[in-house]
């Protein structure tokens, strides 16, 4: 299997905001969509091709897939909304949250997110595979789902009051969207609590990577934090290394912190500015085929780096986390991330909707297989539950912010070594009498 640009992500299942889906990018249609019609069973075995051609694992979950084919085509259609069910009801026979059927409306709202504005409330969710409970992966800074103080890990119990046992993701989905300033109620889950949020609907703004210059007892450093993986993310990335180069930087403290993920490229240029050579990623289709993403060129800086981690840090956040650590390149601090480690192709099938497909499993650069177990970090540095609830977005990477603090004081302790370092490599200097 051939690594190409073409709809390859590793974002999490659903990015709540607009309401969308599995972060996606750089799409190019194979057809003209406009003078495309198709009837809905058409639709209905178009799905089912998709996953005969591309899915992951060759024995379908343990389905007899031409014998969902001959079930699925066997019912009568009279509209869309027939098939757009039918595919949702045959791709959960896959038991796999990352592969889903999105309607026009979904499939839309997917490709305004990577543009890097969206309408909603700004969380970003997924479904556990065994409990089926919705669960969230991280709010989206400065969204209102931050700002009301939703978390990573809090399980939705209901939505507007109606519980969500048994619900889809698209149906989760459909419920919290909605009209800019419109409410939506949800009732969480959160360790042994009951929580209820009213969230007010709004367009969000996503810039993907903010920047400051931070004083410390080494000299200045830089501190950036990443949000996601979207289509600008690696052009930002590259602007703010390269102003605080010209600043003089001693190290950086890199924050991945809830980053959800998103395109797979976006995290390996990532990696290329501050790996000057090394595997970053390995992908694995059913066939077996390995292909492998590497550094060597785009490389930015070696100045020391630390990259601040949790279990709000999924997919991609864990590919560029978990090449900086196999190489050596970063310490990483916090807890461990989310664990998901599965490529997704994005594709439109019928008249203007969509579907993910799981196409590969990736490893990082040692070989190791992440999904369901998450990248460990470093060093480790809990937070406890009274530490997360009062820890506000003005207090992330402040003195008030365990982590952070406790990754500033690694990287002056990295910056200080590097420099006896080099220090004691430089020749003796000797004097004439």
């Amino acid at each position: 299997m051939g690594i190409t640009h073409r709809a390859l992500v590793v974002g999490t299942t659903v990015v709540m905001t607009a309401l969308v889906a599995v972060t996606g990018a750089g799409l190019h249609w194979s057809r003209s969509l406009a003078s495309f019609r198709q009837s809905p069973k058409e639709l209905v075995d178009e799905v089912w091709q998709v996953i005969d051609r591309e899915y992951v694992d060759a024995t379908f979950n343990g389905n007899d897939w031409r014998a969902v084919r001959r079930e699925f085509l066997s019912r009568n259609y009279t509209k869309l909304e027939d098939a757009y069910k039918a595919a949702r009801e045959m791709l959960e026979k896959l038991n796999d949250p990352y592969t889903r059927f999105m309607d026009p409306e979904q499939f839309r709202s997917m490709q305004i997110e990577t543009s890097g504005e969206l309408t909603g409330v700004g969380i970003t969710i997924t479904q556990d595979e065994k409990t089926k409970e919705i669960t969230v992966v991280s709010p989206i800074e400065g969204s209102p789902a931050a700002e009301v103080g939703l978390m990573a890990k809090d399980v939705i119990l209901k939505i507007d009051g109606k519980s969500t046992k048994g619900m889809d993701l698209n149906q989760a989905v459909s419920m919290i969207r909605g009209p800019v300033n419109t409410k939506v109620r949800l009732t969480i889950q959160r360790g042994n609590q009951i929580l209820n949020y009213e969230i007010t609907r709004a367009r969000i703004e996503i810039h993907p990577v903010r920047y400051s210059l931070r004083q410390t007892p080494q000299g200045p450093v830089g501190y950036i934090r990443l949000v996601t993986f979207s289509s600008n993310a690696a052009a930002e990335m590259r602007a703010a290394i390269r102003e605080l180069e010209k600043q003089g930087v001693e190290g950086y403290v890199l924050d991945l912190r809830s980053n959800p993920g998103g395109l797979l490229f976006a995290s390996a240029e990532i990696a290329r500015m501050f790996l000057p050579q090394g595997d970053i990623v390995s992908t694995v289709n059913r066939q077996g085929e390995a292909e492998r993403l590497r550094a060597g060129r785009g490389f930015l800086t070696n100045k020391p780096l630390v990259v601040l981690i949790d279990g709000g840090s999924a997919s991609a956040s864990e590919i560029l986390a978990g090449a900086l650590q196999d190489n050596g390149r970063a310490v990483l601090v916090g807890t461990r991330t989310f664990g998901k480690g599965l490529v997704q192709s994005v594709q439109p099938v019928g008249e203007g909707a969509g579907i993910a497909v799981t196409i590969a499993k990736y490893f990082t650069p040692s070989g190791r297989d992440i999904n369901k177990k998450g990248i460990e970090p470093d060093i480790e540095v809990k937070l406890t539950e009274q530490q997360r609830e009062q820890l506000t977005r003005d207090d992330i990477a402040s003195d008030r912010d365990p982590q952070f603090t406790r990754a500033l004081a690694v990287l002056n302790e990295r910056i200080l070594a590097e420099r006896r370092n080099t220090q004691s490599a430089r020749p003796a200097q000797t004097t004439k009498p």
